[in-house]
């Protein structure tokens, strides 16, 4: 185990160097990872993040409840709903309503949604194989490790 390195401040305050504490590293490189692939597929195809995450849990389904989507890409119901609100305005996606329950709505892509995934998801691939080029014969382990840290600390995930 690494030992956080100290400060030396006479605060009284225990010793503490954020920039040495896993999980502020761990969102400082998820940030940035995310950031670098937002600009291109925003550049391109004008999505924002949450955009991106609807779309792509869409591309991988039959369809979705904004509830679905919520609790498998880490996002607020509010965020998803919204972004499912532009993508549906751009023709994107569609939406169901569910007779039984009107507060579950239905998402599924649109051929026009379909054809755009064909086009973004070979750049998500292509950074995907950027981000393991970068990390060469390590990037096995860390991505085990990476799923470690999800399996065990309980997130919402695949």
């Amino acid at each position: 185990m690494s030992e956080i390195k100290r400060t030396g401040r006479d605060t009284g305050l225990p010793d503490f160097d954020i920039g040495q504490f896993l999980p502020y590293r761990m969102t400082l490189a998820a940030q940035i990872l995310s950031e670098t692939l937002s600009r291109a597929y925003r550049d391109r195809f004008g999505l924002s993040i949450p955009e991106w995450r609807v779309l792509a849990h869409l591309a991988t389904v039959d369809g979705a409840s904004v509830r679905d989507i919520e609790s498998r890409v880490a996002m607020e119901k509010s965020k998803v709903s919204r972004a499912a609100s532009r993508l549906e305005a751009r023709g994107l996606l569609s939406k169901q309503g569910n007779p039984e329950d009107r507060r579950l709505v239905h998402l599924t892509l649109t051929a026009e949604g379909i054809a755009l995934m064909r086009d973004l998801l070979p750049l998500a691939e292509a950074f995907q194989r950027r981000i393991e080029d970068h990390l060469g014969a390590e990037f096995q382990a860390f991505d085990a490790q990476v799923q470690a840290i999800i399996d065990g600390f309980g997130a919402k995930g695949p």
